[in-house]
């Protein structure tokens, strides 16, 4: 994945640096203004979606909270009804009655405290029912108001009222059953009801009856069951059980499965740690969720607000804010570009002026009119043409120089011929006269000056190096009395490796002409050793001898004479007499070579020990010039 990315980023790279510079500088005028404005109309397109967001749950949470008012007026109203109703002595004494009631005391209970009792349902229109429910057998039911309890006895919310033991217990009910057709085979069910139930015990402790006032939902809590087509938002009153109560008609239930039971579980979770969350999404719909507790009952009221309506004046403002963006952008773009056009005519003057100069055509000058980078350019391009006229005519003499000088090559090439031939002829001469030696010395100063002056290039294979040192060392035993041994420890792998033409015969001759001699004392046994190890990347090539080394004071001069910077007229005339002292300009020599052909990384380093040794180390690259491919 990482190259890829990468790739289509140096493709992206590579396309983009082929533009024209007005189609970039458009391409960044209209980036630094598009970013600041995407920032801006982004934040006003959240300020905006805050702002719609919250002006509707202030204003649905006022509704909410003026219903709930609404609400507490009607739970105070039947509260008010269930306790004159239980407090009434004329109800109390029929209740507790042991004896069947005469028909004087029933028609005295019936002008008077049923009056009343019916009189306070009169004076409070939305109860639907008040009812009084005995355990008494002995008491005649006088409908609607007086009823058995083995009526209602096995419903569930009277068991659970009873267990409330005298307290309010408040029951939602989907449907309210008309009582007086219960056992005619005709029960009719009304709409849904919320019911006041309170146990009625006399004395404290022995039940004797049960008071309910009932009202529906309809009028208890109007707004969640309101006729009125509201597709804005749907209120609904939850009990205590968290069972949804709310109109059917154009319900936001029925059009999404699940609000009611996030609704369920939102309230769940409020009740029990009094967190609230009012976002909402089903269906591709937003919804809020808007909720105030009614403590007194047990239940809480919920307002579901649709957030459809509200998304399409938030997409009818950012659509016009991307249009304007659109608008602001293309008119930016065409300003920059007449702008651009203008400011870079001269620089398109001088593009193809460079152009005819690159085909060949004669230059003559270019005047650019004002300055600034532009026309400062135009007056350096001038001065490169004029300067690079100046070289081509440079270039030109040189030329002449260099054949002038491959012809006196070719010169020094037949007068070098001629000495091979002389030189051929003088070992022939002694091979005649059976003098091997002379003749073998005359073919090793052959085979040397062959390698001296064919200078085919500055790179040689280390076989040719090391054959030029073999003639070397066997030409210089026939100047010293003791015979100088060459030892090799080279793999035939590393024979092809490339090296520097005369890097080594210099190193080895400073051995043979320093190493044994010093103060008057000689070595008989000399030897010169040669042995090659591959380093990583490099190749270490050290030429060893077993002559009388260097002091540390001599060694730190002769580093010093090879290492330091070039001066004119400087010399090796540091080093006494005793150790390197004519090889400190030749093993300079070497190294600087190496420098300058390889780089800095490589070059010579030399080690001794007083009396024991001397080795050079010559570090090279690992190149191989032809053979194994195992090698760079």
């Amino acid at each position: 994945m990482r190259e890829r990315t990468g790739a289509l980023w140096n493709s992206f790279r590579y396309w983009w640096g082929r533009r024209s510079l007005q189609s970039r500088l458009i391409a960044a005028y209209i980036f630094i203004i598009l970013g600041p404005s995407l920032l801006v109309s982004l934040y006003s397109y959240r300020a905006i979606n805050n702002t719609y967001k919250r002006d509707s749950i202030e204003k649905n949470s006022y509704l909410l909270q003026m219903e709930k008012l609404y609400v507490l007026n009607q739970i105070e109203a039947m509260e008010r009804v269930a306790q004159m109703a239980s407090s009434d002595k004329g109800v109390e004494s029929y209740l507790v009655s042991e004896d069947e009631p005469s028909l004087g005391e029933l028609i005295d209970f019936n002008t008077t405290t049923f009056v009343s009792l019916s009189q306070m349902q009169f004076n409070n229109p939305n109860i639907e029912h008040l009812r009084l429910f005995s355990s008494n057998k002995n008491v005649h039911e006088l409908w609607p108001v007086i009823f058995s309890e083995d009526r209602v006895s096995m419903e569930p919310w009277f068991q659970k009222a009873l267990q409330m033991e005298g307290q309010h217990y408040w029951s939602f009910q989907k449907r309210d059953p008309d009582l007086m057709k219960r056992y005619a085979g005709e029960v009719e069910a009304g709409p849904a009801k919320v019911s006041l139930l309170k146990e009625k015990s006399i004395p404290a402790g022995h039940h004797v009856g049960m008071v309910q006032v009932d009202m529906q939902l309809s009028k208890f809590a109007p707004k969640a069951f309101t006729s009125v087509q509201d597709n804005e938002s749907q209120m609904m009153i939850a009990d205590e059980e968290l069972n949804l109560f709310t109109r059917t008609d154009h319900s936001f239930l029925e059009e999404n499965p699940g609000l009611s039971a996030a609704v369920k579980e939102r309230l769940d979770v409020y009740r029990k740690m009094g967190g609230w969350e009012m976002d909402y999404e089903e269906n591709g719909n937003s919804f809020l969720l808007i909720q105030a507790p009614l403590e007194q009952i047990n239940a809480s009221l919920v307002t579901v607000v649709s957030m459809k309506g509200l998304m399409k004046d938030i997409s009818r403002t950012r659509n016009l804010i991307i249009g304007a963006n659109i608008v602001f952008i293309f008119l930016v773009t065409v300003i920059a570009y007449i702008m651009n056009a203008f400011i870079l005519k001269n620089l398109r003057r001088l593009t193809e002026t460079m152009k005819k100069v690159r085909r060949g055509e004669p230059y003559g000058s270019i005047r650019v009119n004002g300055g600034g980078e532009v026309g400062e350019l135009a007056h350096h391009f001038s001065k490169l043409l004029n300067t690079i006229n100046t070289l081509v005519a440079q270039a030109v003499h040189k030329q002449a120089l260099s054949k002038e000088a491959e012809l006196r090559t070719l010169h020094n090439q037949i007068d070098a011929h001629f000495l091979y031939n002389t030189l051929e002829n003088i070992k022939m001469l002694a091979e005649i006269e059976n003098q091997r030696t002379i003749s073998d010395a005359l073919t090793r100063l052959g085979g040397m000056m062959r390698y001296n002056f064919k200078w085919s290039g500055e790179y040689v294979k280390l076989r040719d190096e090391i054959r030029h040192i073999e003639n070397y060392v066997e030409v210089m035993n026939i100047r010293f009395e003791h015979t100088i041994r060459l030892e090799l420890d080279i793999d035939s792998a590393y024979l092809e490796v490339e090296v520097l033409k005369m890097s080594l015969q210099p190193i080895v001759e400073n051995s043979v002409k320093h190493a044994w001699n010093a103060d008057g004392v000689e070595l008989t046994d000399r030897v010169v050793r040669i042995n090659l190890t591959e380093v990583g990347t490099e190749i270490l090539v050290v030429v060893r001898d077993n002559g009388l080394g260097l002091t540390p004071e001599r060694l730190l001069a002769l580093h010093e004479a090879i290492y330091a910077k070039e001066e004119p007229g400087a010399d090796a005339s540091g080093i006494s007499s005793g150790g390197y002292k004519a090889g400190g300009v030749g093993l300079r020599n070497v190294h600087q070579r190496l420098q300058l052909f390889y780089g800095e990384a490589y070059g010579l380093e030399v080690q001794s020990e007083a009396g024991k040794w001397t080795a050079v180390y010559m570090s090279l690259p690992k190149v191989l010039l032809t053979g194994d491919n195992s090698y760079d």
